[in-house]
């Protein structure tokens, strides 16, 4: 039989798909703009037949109903990451978190930490020997969909071909899906006068030939923004967006200087708008691959003179980053924060870098420092002191690195909100840092 005539055999619609899952299943959900909503949708009209089943995911763009209160003893979700859609239920107790680098994710599916009965996952349509790339979420799909028992796929006309380690073949698919619908946008990051200013200082530390990491928001935007004058810049990154494209275009991004995958950029996943997705599709510039090898620091570090760009909630004096939560409520995850400061650390040349505004503004106009003596109480350090570098906020650039700590907490009250720094100093003395 060719794969042609197993595609046909597999076709199925959503409801007769998810007749697959049954109770006390553990399912992995493809996440990003690469959810597999109609399949999705069909699995939450299943959910009363159902119990105990525990939907395993990163961070998920779109609505999420299958958190919503009713779907209590019926469908659980266990993230890996905080996404806003479902940072209420992990917060109200109605989903669980799984703190866990983005580099070690799929270990936890291929070594049994986390088997899977079923992955539910969203592919291109299939080339002409019966590939389908998984398009815009490769870094944990692949991985979860290769480990678990059963593939239930959607193949939407829409899903752009990526190239990279971003394939799966027709005969590992169990059950196929066609749909047609547009992927969800996520419009590049908003800038504002605070946000400028961050970039301004970020920017002043990218030299000609760096390979960089940045995600999607304000900063990175910014920055990339700045990088116009610059030659011959790279990209290995979790993920990128629309960004990098005019970069590409005006010849900065060219990858020449890269020292692992020369010319190529290379990421794990993408966020962006259709203007992204046009740009990705069937491109030879860019590989997509599996987090484990993007993500690890020892990949990373291979890459000369890379530059990690990453934020945070708050900075204590000593330099320790809490990026996944406000004191004990969970706001996201470590992510590839502590994959990309370690690997950026280790390479030639490399320079990591937390970027943060230096105080958060509430709704009545007073504010709050990011700069804080210490963490909130139940907060959780993301990256610890030891891995700390640079310290980037509207006030300038605080160089951490093989400093004494009674420098360290000089040098971050230097940037901090000025009217935070002389009770930041008296902190800092009752603390015996100064």
């Amino acid at each position: 039989m060719n794969w042609f005539e197993l595609y046909k055999d597999r076709v199925q619609t959503a409801e007769q798909a998810v007749m697959r899952v049954n109770s006390n299943m553990r399912l992995f959900l493809s996440g990003n703009c690469s959810v597999p909503r109609t399949v999705l949708n069909a699995l939450v009209a299943r959910a009363p037949a159902l119990t105990n089943v525990e939907i395993v995911q990163v961070l998920t763009v779109g609505s999420a109903d299958y958190v919503a209160p009713e779907m209590a003893g019926h469908l659980r979700v266990n993230t890996l990451f905080i996404s806003e859609n479902v940072r209420g239920a992990v917060n109200d107790g109605r989903a669980d978190f799984t703190p866990c680098f983005l580099s070690e994710i799929p270990n936890l599916f291929r070594d049994g930490q986390l088997p899977l009965d079923v992955a539910m996952i969203q592919v291109s349509p299939p080339d002409d020997h019966g590939f389908c790339s998984f398009g815009v979420e490769v870094g944990v799909t692949k991985p979860a969909a290769q480990a678990a028992d059963c593939v239930i796929a959607e193949l939407n006309q829409r899903m752009p071909r990526t190239l990279g380690d971003a394939f799966i073949h027709v005969s590992k698919l169990d059950v196929i899906v066609p749909v047609d619908y547009q992927l969800p946008e996520m419009p590049m990051g908003a800038g504002d006068e605070i946000t400028e200013r961050i970039a301004d200082h970020v920017a002043t530390l990218i030299p000609d030939g760096a390979t960089l990491q940045t995600g999607i928001g304000g900063i990175p935007d910014a920055v990339l923004k700045r990088l116009t004058t610059r030659s011959d810049l790279g990209v290995h990154t979790e993920l990128f967006s629309d960004g990098v494209i005019d970069l590409v275009n005006r010849g900065v991004i060219t990858g020449e200087k890269k020292t692992l995958h020369p010319g190529k950029i290379v990421a794990g996943f993408c966020l962006g708008t259709q203007k992204l997705y046009d740009f990705v599709n069937d491109n030879p510039v860019v590989e997509l691959h599996p987090s484990d090898y993007v993500n690890d620091p020892f990949v990373i570090a291979q890459n000369d003179n890379m530059v990690a760009i990453n934020s945070a909630i708050e900075v204590d004096l000593t330099g320790q980053v809490c990026a996944d939560s406000i004191g004990t409520r969970f706001y996201s995850g470590v992510g590839g924060q502590v994959d990309f400061i370690y690997g950026a650390s280790r390479s030639k040349g490399g320079i990591p870098i937390i970027a943060l505004p230096a105080k958060l503004m509430k709704k009545d106009g007073s504010g709050f420092s990011k700069i804080v003596p210490t963490l909130k109480v139940g907060a959780g350090v993301t990256t610890s002191r030891n891995h700390i570098h640079y310290i980037v906020t509207e006030y300038g650039i605080a160089d951490l690195y093989g400093k004494k700590i009674s420098e360290r907490a000089e040098a971050l009250i230097n940037i901090a909100a000025p009217e935070f720094r002389d009770e930041l100093r008296d902190e800092a003395r009752k603390l015996k840092y100064l």
